[in-house]
């Protein structure tokens, strides 16, 4: 699977790794955004040994990546375990105005 991987989208794919994990606080940030997106640190974690096996992401890249995906989880669990009945209205709102004002300037 690696080396059809590398074969199919090589160059291409480890220049877009190379500009996302530019900083260990951005490979950070892409760990925690791709579990939240996922929800499952494990297919994060599967996802980036893959690359780094097929030779389109470096070890210390991955290290940050799958620390995020741990953060991500962690951010999750928190987030179920407290109760957030009381102010998700509030959040809503605050969403449905985001989304109203900021499609009519995409439009």
């Amino acid at each position: 699977m690696s080396s059809g991987l590398e074969k199919a989208v090589g160059p291409r794919l480890r220049s877009i790794f190379e500009k996302l994990n530019s900083s260990p606080f951005r490979r950070l940030f892409i760990g925690t955004l791709v579990t939240a997106i996922v929800q499952s640190s494990s297919a994060v974690t599967v996802l980036t040994v893959t690359f780094v096996n097929a030779g389109l992401l470096t070890l210390e890249g991955a290290l940050g990546i799958i620390f995020g995906a741990n953060i991500g989880t962690t951010i999750t669990a928190q987030l179920v375990a407290f109760k957030l009945t009381s102010v998700a209205p509030y959040f809503l709102f605050i969403g449905f105005l985001t989304l109203f004002f900021w499609a009519k300037k995409i439009c």
